[in-house]
């Protein structure tokens, strides 16, 4: 992805949901995307399929680089021959992401029959191939089933069957242990490792819990209001985080041996209709300079595969002036 710009135009103004994200994803490798709620990170899972709402959303500018194609431009026809066969998804919720009146079976061929031309007999020989492949008891008695006779980890066990049913490439993971228990969480997170381990499938797994990002992860984009504000490998993002808003994320997470009051991250995120012209997470930043509300921070690489955006990483940052009192008594 290079320089995607994902914009809502409605009567308020234009909303920029994603507003210039860049990443790369090799193959067989997992990428974690973390942030707060509403920080862009599902917006920019949906524009990676082209399943962005219409008419409100559209990709300004950008290129989504799948297998050495731009799938910006491709029409609506090009994009469900590549959805399912190159790049697919597993939703958040299993309840409302599964169709209630028709049976598990059913929802498998039709997934099965968009790319796969086949006979009756071995339409349902490959649905049955593809519940064993997520770990499914007897498959074989689960296809005349609905949803709602399926436990939440079962019908999370069909989505991922859905999606890797025709061999894709790419899938991205939105939350998708959200709705499931601990233990489950754990049996479906080594799933997918062993799914990805025998096909080298590329995932990008959104999610708000480090514990799962340290698990699955191989590398891990921070996102902020829109943008990623860091991009690292994992071990390097835990042992040396450099942006603060990562630090602040890292510090809120709970730890067992912790007795004092847990760490929050004051004030809310920008609007993502009003983006301030600096640094976005300026107005929650301890250590923001009269510079960081001005212009946003250049890019800066740490390291080879560490990347951030931070003006208190720049060589001239301790020449900086600080604040005025007129400018912190306008921002409390």
């Amino acid at each position: 992805m290079r320089d995607l710009h994902t914009y809502f135009f409605n009567r308020w103004g234009v909303t920029k949901a994603v507003d210039g994200v860049s990443f790369s994803l090799r193959e067989g490798e997992t990428l974690g995307i973390v942030g707060e709620s509403g920080c862009g990170k599902t917006m920019t899972a949906l524009s990676l399929l082209r399943l962005i709402p219409k008419p409100a959303a559209r990709i300004v500018s950008g290129e989504i680089i799948l297998d050495g194609e731009d799938i910006v431009p491709k029409s609506d026809n090009e994009m469900r021959e590549m959805r399912g066969r190159k790049i697919s998804m597993i939703l958040q919720d299993p309840q409302t992401s599964l169709n209630p009146v028709f049976t598990i079976g059913n929802q498998l061929k039709e997934a099965l029959a968009t790319h796969q031309r086949t006979d009756r007999k071995d339409m349902v020989s490959r649905t049955i191939d593809a519940l064993r492949n997520v770990r499914v008891a007897a498959p074989e008695s689960r296809l005349d089933d609905f949803p709602h006779q399926m436990s939440g980890g079962m019908k999370q066990r069909v989505l991922g069957a859905i999606a890797i049913s025709s061999s894709p490439k790419v899938i991205i993971a939105d939350e998708p242990t959200t709705a499931l228990d601990v233990t489950i969480q754990l049996q479906y997170l080594q799933l997918l490792k062993d799914i990805q381990a025998e096909t080298g499938l590329a995932i990008i797994f959104i999610t708000h819990d480090f514990g799962i990002v340290a698990r699955m992860c191989d590398r891990v984009a921070v996102m902020y209001a829109g943008r990623i504000v860091e991009d690292a490998d994992v071990r390097e993002l835990f042992n040396q985080p450099s942006h603060p808003y990562t630090q602040a994320l890292m510090a809120s997470v709970p730890q067992m041996d912790r007795t004092d009051r847990l760490f929050a991250i004051d004030g809310q995120p920008p609007a993502l209709y009003a983006l301030p012209n600096g640094c976005r997470f300026a107005e929650r930043c301890s250590h923001a300079k009269d510079i960081c509300r001005r212009e946003y921070p250049p890019r800066i690489e740490i390291d080879q595969d560490h990347i951030t955006h931070c003006w208190m990483l720049t060589p001239d940052w301790d020449n900086q002036p600080e604040e005025s009192a007129s400018q912190q008594q306008a921002v409390e």
